[in-house]
């Protein structure tokens, strides 16, 4: 087998279909006996050889591509997942996570599972990852996927690639383009929980209440009072961790990003949004 002449030809077909290192390739096709099929096979098998090997590694670095649909009518968010900031800053894995971005938003399977089972370059998304982490020797995953539909979605990708955010609207208005990314911005930055309190779990905000309640207590109020002084911290606590009722961060005067969206239009508001980070 070691007398097969593989052409430079050959390696770099198999380099520009796999991704793989030169030396792999060629390692590949001398044990494929020179036939491009089997070596590509020959990966593919290495991928799940290093998948076993690695799969109790952390892959908490990787990249986030958040994109929306040509009429902004749909709006994806995806993380794969890698082990090294070095690996991240690859621009032939960041390019591969567009395509695997592209692909669900084409495809907008329903969760993270069904993404992974859509077809993708002949394979599954499943498959070609466990072929990736073979061509890189690193664990390589699919961490995240979010889906959003409304009458307008915006996108936003924050820190290279450290953060994405979709943001969808009720209606689309002139200057939505920029606003909305600016809400997607503020998404980003202040990292809130829902889009308004009527969307805030009612375990949390039960929570909330029981620790304004044991907060006023040990403050030594009294016990009749506790519960009005907790209702109070909760209204506290949905201006910070509500994305309509945030003070807007970019504002040159004081206003909550209701305030600013209304700015656009009167009856302009979040139907929802995805926030997708690194780790």
């Amino acid at each position: 087998m070691d007398t097969i002449k593989i052409s430079a030809k050959d390696v770099k077909k198999l380099r520009d279909q796999t991704g793989a290192g030169m030396m792999d390739c060629k390692k590949a096709l001398v044990e494929a006996n020179g036939e491009m099929e089997a070596a590509i096979e020959y990966l593919r098998k290495k991928g799940q050889k290093m998948t076993e090997k690695r799969a109790d590694r952390d892959a908490k670095e990787g990249v986030v591509i958040a994109i929306t649909s040509d009429d902004n009518a749909k709006g994806i968010v995806v993380r794969v997942g890698c082990e090294t900031d070095f690996v991240a800053k690859n621009d032939d894995f960041v390019a591969f996570v567009n395509a695997v971005a592209k692909v669900a938003l084409q495809q907008f399977p329903e969760n993270k599972e069904a993404l992974l089972a859509v077809s993708f370059e002949g394979q599954t998304v499943a498959d070609k990852l466990i072929e990736k982490t073979g061509i890189i020797g690193e664990k390589i995953e699919l961490a995240s996927y979010e889906r959003i539909e409304a009458a307008h979605v915006v996108s936003y990708i924050h820190m290279g690639h450290k953060a994405g955010v979709v943001v969808g609207f009720n209606k689309s208005v002139d200057g939505l383009a920029e606003a909305g990314r600016n809400v997607a911005m503020q998404v980003a930055a202040m990292k809130p929980i829902a889009v308004d309190k009527d969307g805030v779990d009612p375990s949390v905000v039960q929570k909330e209440i029981e620790i304004g309640m044991d907060q006023a207590r040990q403050e030594g109020k009294p016990e009749n009072l506790l519960e009005r002084i907790a209702q109070g911290k909760l209204g506290k606590f949905y201006k910070e961790k509500t994305l309509l009722n945030q003070e807007y961060v970019k504002a040159e005067q004081k206003e909550t990003v209701k305030q600013y969206i209304l700015s656009l239009d009167k009856e302009l508001t979040v139907t929802g949004f995805k926030h997708v980070t690194l780790g």
